[in-house]
């Protein structure tokens, strides 16, 4: 009976993994397109240039009326000799998400675009795009899923964690992942530091995110918690039998906590990572959150992992728009 559990769990790894590719969406890279002008080009060629090339009019050049005489036609060689490109602006990489405008006003809209490029993503892995980075997180997810069995009761049956499942509880840190944002946003409004603001909006915006796709991978993978079954098993044949609600709350998989704290270690480390202590300090906290739900019996180690993978993707890619 263990044996054909274990086979169907298997089984539908692969399946239950393809529900988040979504989450893993990568931010369209905006490619810059130089253009050389030359000043003694006449206005309809350029015109139709700005269109052949997609350049955007917004940002295109004025056009520059033709040569008038012999000593204006060789001033314009000369510069047309020395013209230089113009190319379109791109996200900042020293200051991550400063391509988009981000406010209270501007979050609900901001929040819209993110779920459009988290469920579109399948379109591009159709067009051969990102299917990298989608092996490897769907890949990761199906050996943990394969080995969960095994690792599992050894977390149920030790009390090596009883100190540390004490002070990362489910409650302490699940305040702590919405405590942190909020503070640090009073604190920047306090200190009138618009970009702080933005930081803690976008954590904020990331784990907006993190919910809806927790949300709907909860309601149909419905795993079973280590916490419901005995303590030295039987753990492979999880999925699909879970006693939680129909939105999946009480479920196991991913584990939303991890999630939610990589996405907000994520912006935090992105955004000031030119304190170098930052991103070690966002990413061991996180770390230590996600290891916590293993610890504690809330999560099997697959749930942690692509819970882990969604939150970093979805801050890195989606709401902070990385290349």
């Amino acid at each position: 009976m263990v044996d054909s559990g274990r086979f169907k769990s298997y089984c539908l790894a692969a399946t239950v993994c393809c529900s988040w590719l979504p989450g893993t969406g990568f931010a369209a890279q905006q490619a810059s397109v130089p253009i050389a002008i030359s000043a003694t080009a006449p206005v309809s060629d350029l015109s139709a240039e700005k269109v052949s090339s997609g350049i955007n009019p917004d940002y295109a050049l004025p056009d520059y009326p033709a040569s008038l005489d012999s000593s204006s036609e060789s001033s314009s060689s000369g510069a047309a000799a020395n013209s230089s490109s113009f190319p379109l602006p791109q996200p900042s990489k020293e200051n991550p998400g400063s391509d988009r405008e981000v406010s209270l006003r501007k979050l609900p809209m901001n929040f819209l675009h993110d779920q459009k490029d988290m469920w579109l993503f399948p379109l591009g892995l159709g067009q051969g795009h990102h299917w990298l980075p989608a092996l490897f997180i769907t890949g990761g997810t199906a050996v943990f899923i394969a080995t969960d069995p095994q690792t599992m009761p050894h977390f149920r049956q030790t009390t090596d964690f009883h100190g540390f499942n004490q002070v990362f509880s489910t409650t302490a840190t699940g305040a702590a992942i919405a405590v942190v944002p909020a503070v640090f946003y009073g604190v920047s409004l306090l200190r009138h530091d618009s970009y702080d603001q933005g930081s803690a909006l976008f954590a904020g915006e990331a784990v907006a995110d993190d919910t809806i796709l927790m949300v709907v991978m909860k309601a149909i993978a419905r795993r079973q918690r280590p916490t419901e079954l005995p303590v030295a098993g039987p753990y492979s044949d999880t999925f699909f039998h879970s006693n939680g609600s129909i939105f999946g709350k009480g479920t196991s998989f991913p584990s939303g906590h991890a999630m939610m704290a990589f996405s907000v270690a994520t912006v935090f480390a992105r955004r000031y990572r030119e304190h170098r202590w930052v991103p070690y300090l966002a990413y061991a906290a996180a770390a230590a959150i996600s290891f916590a739900r293993v610890s504690t019996g809330s999560h099997f180690p697959s749930d942690v992992f692509v819970g882990s993978a969604l939150g970093f993707v979805i801050a890195r890619y989606d709401v902070l728009h990385g290349q």
